[in-house]
């Protein structure tokens, strides 16, 4: 990547700060054969994930759930546990102390989720193996009779996987249920026509086509057999899908991996929202006229934003649209963020706009679907939902909420600067351990922070109505932290939920059950986009203050880039222990 900024970098050039202990190099270089060996028996352990990060050695395994399985993991985890201790972290470079913690927090995670989350018991969904199929079909990594010999060998264990759901499977959340119904319904397309048009394309033989095609067979009929299974499952007494204080603490601990507590981060996100009304308000009250003339203005504030941002909603694009409109878009964002000279951007990193797949669905509106460390040149996906057969009232509240003004600030998230272009710098990062561990909260703050950094920089003309827009926007990250840990740790209801959703965020009514419906499915996650927004703009303003004249915007984004999706506690630390020497 192209650094600017000489002063800056010269500043945070990476080096061993200052330590209580100096740096020994021996131990680095046993540290660093230590990490290659681990990343190896990660990949033999975890062979979806390692495809998934473009590491197709073993493509052909798919791992059978079982207590076995289990127990493999755990005795991974535990000995390098072990292995970790034999380095005095005091010691390491700062960038091996992040690697250390990073690999330590993954291998303690994983013996408290399988021991004590215990998720496979009472998630249907785990089970869904369209994916990593999808993903062999579609992806030119390697030649296409390669990948389909692959994938006919790991399909052998499909029926297997779902014989062994069926035993682990104890009183599941009937949200769960309903939900892996719905995706692995959908995922037996990977393994009908998706499967059967790309062998037409191969040079298998037929009797290499044939026994393909047999064993596809015999995956659907297990993932129709399983979901049959889950249909007529007798769970009268079906777990919460609420999460509950203890299990919720341990898992924001593991996962988002803060300076912050989640109890601190609730404080922080509550009192933010005051901020963000207060703001709103300010906004509302000065475009009232030119909206509405000399009607009475509401005397609630929150009426009062209500009532603009309901008018700015209606515009938007055709349902017909909606996928054309992002495709426009891209360029233009990249445009932007070169001429004002932001962020560089590798032009020969591809995105590609796509519908969602529908065994993605079910979750999420859009997402990125982003290439591994190992398949770096390979396509960036920009999963957009597909409105096809939505009843007219609930694709036109979809719409408003995704308007002309909503639409953009969501292509800077998933796109340009925001995720795509984080992922492309995570895949260069010299630490791969820092690419494959990569942290929620830091790469959904990124693409929060990027919303916030590209209107401070122009974009949208400082129009107030885009300004409005985005502080509902920024709401939403704020309440999605609100939400989670109100619903998972305080019992919230879900018309608690939509009131905080559609009277003090302002979002439509499609897009807040939407939400309640993530919320019910996932835990920790959708604390993690405000959590690092928060961290990554503390950070910045902290060097601005720091460094003064000599602060550099486009050089600290290429520098914070430039560790790989880190921890911004990390990363922070990293930069600050560099400006002290």
């Amino acid at each position: 990547m192209k650094i600017s900024s000489l002063v800056l970098i010269a500043l945070l050039t990476l080096s061993c700060g200052k330590n209580s202990k100096s740096p020994n190099t021996a131990v680095d270089a046993r540290f660093d054969r230590f990490k290659a060996g681990f990343i190896d028996q990660l990949w033999q352990t975890y062979p979806a994930w390692a495809s998934n990060q473009g590491y197709h050695n073993y493509d052909h395994i798919l791992v059978v759930p079982s207590d076995v399985s289990r127990y493999n993991e755990n005795n991974f985890s535990q000995a390098n546990l072990d292995s970790l201790k034999t380095f005095d972290l005091a010691v390491l470079s700062d960038n091996n102390k992040a690697d250390y913690r990073l690999i330590e927090n993954l291998l303690k995670g994983t013996i408290w989720a399988n021991t004590e989350l215990r998720s496979f018991e009472w998630n249907p969904a785990e089970y869904n193996v369209a994916g990593t199929f999808a993903e062999m079909i579609n992806n030119d990594y390697d030649s296409l009779d390669t990948r389909l010999n692959n994938l006919y060998r790991r399909m052998e264990n499909v029926p297997a996987v779902f014989e062994s759901a069926k035993k682990f499977i104890k009183n599941p959340t009937l949200e769960h249920t309903k939900l892996a119904i719905e995706q692995i319904s959908g995922g037996t397309s990977v393994f009908g026509k998706d499967l059967e048009d790309v062998l037409k394309k191969s040079k298998l033989s037929d009797t290499e086509k044939k026994n393909i095609l047999a064993r596809a067979k015999e995956a659907v009929k297990a993932m129709n057999d399983y979901v049959t299974w889950l249909r007529k499952l007798d769970n009268k007494t079906p777990r919460s899908f609420r999460l509950g204080s203890e299990l919720y603490a341990k898992k924001f601990e593991f996962d988002i991996l803060s300076a912050y507590t989640a109890d601190q981060m609730f404080e922080k996100a509550t009192a933010h929202k005051k901020e963000l009304h207060e703001k709103m308000t300010a906004i509302a009250d000065k475009m009232w006229t030119k909206y509405f003339g000399n009607q009475p203005k509401p005397s609630d504030p929150l009426k009062l934003i209500k009532a603009v941002v309901d008018t700015l909603s209606v515009q938007h694009v055709k349902a017909t649209d909606f996928q054309a409109a992002i495709e426009k878009q891209i360029p233009e964002l990249a445009a932007f963020v070169q001429k004002k000279n932001l962020l560089y951007l590798d032009p020969t990193k591809p995105l590609v706009v796509r519908r969602e797949p529908d065994y993605m669905a079910g979750v999420a509106g859009a997402s990125i679907s982003a290439p591994g460390p190992y398949d770096k040149n390979g396509n960036t996906y920009y999963n957009v939902g597909s409105l096809s057969g939505w009843p007219a009232d609930r694709a036109e509240s979809y719409l408003r909420e995704y308007n002309h003004y909503i639409l953009q600030i969501l292509n800077i998230h998933e796109a340009i600067p925001g995720h795509y272009a984080q992922l492309v710098y995570a895949n260069q990062s010299p630490s791969l351990i820092k690419s494959i561990l990569g942290n929620g909260a830091m790469i959904e703050g990124w693409a929060v922070y990027t919303e916030l950094m590209m209107l401070e920089n122009g974009y949208g003309n400082d129009e107030p109505e885009m300004w409005l827009m985005y502080y509902k926007w920024n709401l939403r990250a704020t309440c999605n932290t609100i939400l989670d840990i109100s619903v998972h740790t305080k019992n919230m209801s879900e018309a608690d939920a939509l009131h905080l959703l559609v009277d003090e965020a302002f979002q439509q009514k499609a897009e807040a059950q939407g939400k309640w419906r993530r919320v019910s499915l996932s835990q920790v996650q959708l604390t993690s986009y405000f959590t690092g927004y928060s961290e990554i703009y503390e950070l910045r303003e902290s060097l601005k203050k720091q460094m003064g004249s000599k602060f550099d915007l486009k050089a600290f984004h290429e520098k914070f880039l430039s560790y790989g999706s880190t921890p911004v506690k990390y990363i922070k630390e990293l930069m600050l222990a560099d400006l002290k020497k």
